[in-house]
């Protein structure tokens, strides 16, 4: 009996380890009492041109790493009127989004889909994952809006909203007073603290724009993604439907003192609270706790690229976390990165500075 005893309890804990070896490991990041962290008080690690197949076969298996930002590049094609989703192809797809209604689709079928149907994967992942996130979308819109062809800010709103629905968390949603009323601006409510925590954001999903490189290299273009949707976001609230909103504008492009100074409409300027560019060049002499006293949301990209320089796709996991400890210090909100294949480092959360 004594045997028949033993042999059963050695049975027992190698069922019980095999287990234990099945389920997902705690993210090695992950911080204690991360979640408890105001969004803009958080450093956490993001994909570069997250949707690129060469990347990831599917999109899904990008989020999967934990990731806090995913990076997608659309642009306007204005014949069709579709946002098509592809580093440098304006007319056609190329990308790692699959038409998925249930999380297992996600991992199947065609690829090279339409901007709605990447945001719909993402929202598919999210309802599959409800403990996941928030998660930041950063879009790069390639050529910028084409707002007098009818694919301006107004219809980017009416996507987003389509596609991701309540998970967004818009420009109003900052506004909102918690004992009631509103701040008036994005500005006037982070400066007063007004993020809400990671673990409330669970779900949630932040999406922001930045002009595309090949806006900014074309000389016709006289009027940059961030000034049209910075213009949407003012008229919008002069309106009374700042609800409408889906999106916030970043600042493009490391800059000392207040970036916002290069937009001559003052009165757009409050609603830029993120900002976005290379990392060395903020660490190359900018003072960085300018944005986190204020809580703005501050991506560095290329984070590889500080010295001393790091791969900027398989570096080992202890560089990849040195790399990201040093950011958070220097006051990053998103470590922007092509490190793909370190899960414990994209799950990451740290407190910033």
């Amino acid at each position: 009996m004594t045997a028949r005893r033993a042999l059963a309890g050695t049975i027992a804990t190698g069922l019980l380890a095999a287990a234990a070896a099945l389920l997902p490991a705690q993210p090695a990041g992950a911080s204690a009492g991360a979640g408890e962290l105001p969004f803009g008080s958080a450093t956490t690690v993001g994909l570069h041109n997250t949707y690129d197949p060469a990347a990831f076969g599917y999109l899904a298996q990008g989020l999967d790493t934990g990731t806090g930002m995913i990076e997608l590049d659309a642009w306007t094609d204005t014949v069709t009127k579709e946002w098509k989703v592809s580093h440098s192809n304006p007319l056609g797809n190329a990308n790692n989004c699959v038409s998925a209604t249930t999380p297992a689709q996600l991992y199947t079928g065609g690829a090279n889909k339409n901007l709605e149907t990447c945001l719909d994967d993402v929202r598919v992942w999210l309802g599959a994952h409800p403990g996941a996130g928030p998660l930041v979308v950063k879009l790069e819109l390639k050529a910028g809006f084409a707002g007098n062809l009818g694919m301006g800010p107004a219809q980017l709103d009416s996507l987003i909203a389509g596609h991701l629905g309540s998970a967004v968390l818009r420009p109003a949603d900052l506004l909102a007073k918690p004992g009631g009323g509103s701040y008036a601006n994005p500005d006037e409510a982070v400066r007063a603290g007004n993020w809400p925590t990671r673990t409330s954001l669970a779900g949630r999903v932040l999406v922001y724009v930045i002009p595309g490189s090949f806006e900014e290299g074309n000389p016709f273009d006289t009027l940059p993604t961030d000034v049209e949707y910075g213009r949407h976001l003012r008229d919008l609230a002069a309106a009374g439907r700042i609800g409408d909103a889906q999106v916030f504008p970043a600042v493009h492009g490391a800059a000392a003192g207040d970036p916002r100074a290069k937009y001559t409409e003052a009165a757009i300027r409050p609603w830029f609270v993120v900002f976005d560019g290379d990392a060395a060049a903020y660490l190359g002499g900018i003072d960085t706790s300018w944005y986190d006293s204020r809580h703005y949301l501050l991506t560095m990209t290329d984070a590889h690229n500080v010295a001393p320089a790091i791969s900027g796709t398989d570096p080992t996991a202890d560089q990849a976390r040195g790399r990201t400890e040093q950011l958070a210090r220097a006051h990053a909100s998103i470590v922007s990165s092509d490190w793909r294949k370190l899960p414990a480092v994209q799950s990451l959360a740290l407190p910033r500075g």
